[in-house]
């Protein structure tokens, strides 16, 4: 069974840092690009950024690029979101997810194992 696991979030001013981890177990993680998303109050949930199964491919959305840096270690079996310079529009819960290929991708159909999310809250 495949298990995500977020932890990280919390109540942070804007212009402070936060860094989120997902740790996955169940899947040969290495093998599976990963992504994060973030869904605010009474919005769609959206693309934040995505990393490719070996780290070489990333990308990211455009309200963060600049900002947040994604990251996986897969000895750990985790993958990383380190949020700086954090914008009260930031606020969201943040859902860590993995692909079933091995390109990142922002397509939400791509990704078809999901954590519980991890809620973040940017003061201003």
């Amino acid at each position: 069974q495949v298990q995500l696991v977020e932890s990280g979030g919390g109540l942070v001013q804007a212009g402070g840092s936060l860094r989120l981890s997902c740790a996955a177990s169940g899947r040969t993680f290495s093998n599976y690009a990963m992504g994060w998303f973030r869904q605010a109050p009474g919005k769609e949930r959206e693309f934040v950024a995505a990393i490719s199964w070996n780290g070489g491919s990333i990308f990211y959305a455009d309200p963060v690029k600049g900002r947040f840096t994604i990251s996986r270690d897969n000895a750990k079996n985790t993958q990383y979101l380190q949020m700086n310079s954090l914008k009260p529009e930031d606020t969201a819960v943040y859902y860590c997810a993995t692909a079933s290929r091995r390109w990142p991708t922002n397509e939400r159909v791509e990704y078809d194992y999901w954590g519980q999310g991890t809620q973040v809250t940017v003061s201003s």
